[in-house]
């Protein structure tokens, strides 16, 4: 099959040759004839060297790479990424076994698949596009999904109206691809069971990001006071009861949030006096609240989208994380974490310790976190890695 060409500028070819995944606008020459946004296109050296195929956008990343072998870009194609994105997680024992149904199946330029997201909720995958080449083929690769995974998934989900480009103007759908009769809103990690609502909440339904981090707090909770800060679906929350926390608080600004919360508490751990949650602004709450936490969970939305707020979010995490400090008993437990990617992890750390600075406490790292293999990171596209936490402890 021929595509259109874009052709680039002398020089511009060096980060594809390192096989960085991003065409940028600045980089193209010129195109031959005019490729809509969305359409495969093959990109060309200065010297009509072949580089690369991918999908054609507008705005400063002009294309996402699909491939850098002149191949095509057919229902094969789709085939084989999803099968090797799925082999990686069962080996990793996230599909199939018994203790865990959840897992993120595919991670945009992490599994060479830009501009695509597909989570795995029991027998349903739901599916994320955010790029309009992405998006047109959504029923291509949901029937490619279908036929990677056979029995395991009964239904696919597109969930992509808050994640497109808005200048598109595509007025896409949340709808179900295939199936949507033998939904179970019931998913499974590391044995606890959660409700996902991926028609109505955040991102795909559940940050399944924390689950390595999430365990990791279980082992700390044990007779401690915990409260987590952002709580959203309670996730922390239930491994920190499960770690036989003395009590439980979850704090959320949403309080469509604390209903999720209070409803998955009540799933693992019925009738348990441990646990209250707040729907209450969570720099209000830690402002106002005692000093009687010795273990808290700082897990923001992002607070930075884009680089010109930057300055902005480090004052945030700053901020955030000073009162923490001046909250949390002696000998306690801080996790706190951001998931801005456009926050470093060094421009972290420099936010975190001004507010241990500024608090004046004897502060020790015990651990830095990051995302799970589920979310791999494309040593070629360092941009994958959004996920930084700190586990610390405070004297």
């Amino acid at each position: 099959m021929s595509y259109a060409k874009i052709h680039l500028k002398t020089g511009k070819e060096e980060s594809l040759n390192r096989y960085h995944p991003w065409v940028f606008s600045g980089a193209i020459h010129h195109a031959e004839g005019q490729p809509e946004e969305g359409e495969i296109v093959e990109v060309y050296d200065s010297r009509k060297n072949f580089i690369a195929l991918g999908h054609c956008q507008i705005g400063s990343i002009a294309v996402r790479v699909l491939s850098f072998e002149n191949q095509p870009i057919d229902e094969q194609f789709w085939i084989r990424r999803f099968e090797q994105a799925y082999q990686i997680r069962k080996n990793l024992q996230l599909i199939g076994a018994p203790h865990n149904n959840t897992c993120r199946l595919v991670y945009g330029e992490g599994d060479w698949l830009p501009g695509l997201v597909v989570d795995l909720y029991g027998n349903t995958a739901v599916m994320q596009a955010h790029t309009v080449g992405m998006h047109l083929i959504r029923h291509d690769l949901a029937k490619a999904l279908k036929q990677v995974l056979g029995d395991l998934v009964e239904n696919v989900y597109y969930k992509s109206e808050d994640t497109l480009p808005y200048k598109a103007d595509l007025d896409a759908e949340n709808e179900y691809l295939t199936g949507g009769q033998n939904v179970s809103p019931i998913a499974i990690e590391n044995g606890l069971q959660f409700q996902i609502d991926w028609m109505k909440g955040q991102k795909t339904g559940f940050f399944v990001d924390q689950r390595d981090n999430r365990s990791l707090l279980e082992r700390y909770a044990h007779g401690r006071k915990v409260l987590n800060m952002f709580c959203y679906t309670g996730g922390f929350s239930c491994y920190a009861m499960r770690g036989n926390a003395e009590i439980v608080h979850s704090v959320d600004s949403s309080a469509k949030a604390i209903a999720l919360t209070n409803a998955n508490i009540a799933l693992n751990f019925p009738d348990d006096k441990r646990h209250q949650a707040f729907a209450e602004d969570a720099f209000r709450y830690l402002e106002q609240s005692g000093n009687d936490y010795d273990l808290i969970i700082l897990d923001p939305p992002a607070f930075a989208k884009h680089r010109d707020v930057l300055n902005n979010a480090l004052q945030g995490y700053r901020k955030l994380n000073a009162l923490a400090f001046e909250k949390i008993r002696s000998g306690g437990i801080l996790f706190t974490f951001s998931c801005s990617q456009v926050v470093s992890k060094q421009n972290f750390r420099l936010s975190v310790f001004s507010a241990a600075m500024q608090s004046k406490r004897k502060i020790r790292i015990l651990h830095q976190l990051n995302q799970p293999a589920d979310h791999p990171i494309n040593i070629y596209h360092p941009e994958g890695e959004y996920l930084k936490g700190l586990v610390l402890y405070v004297e």
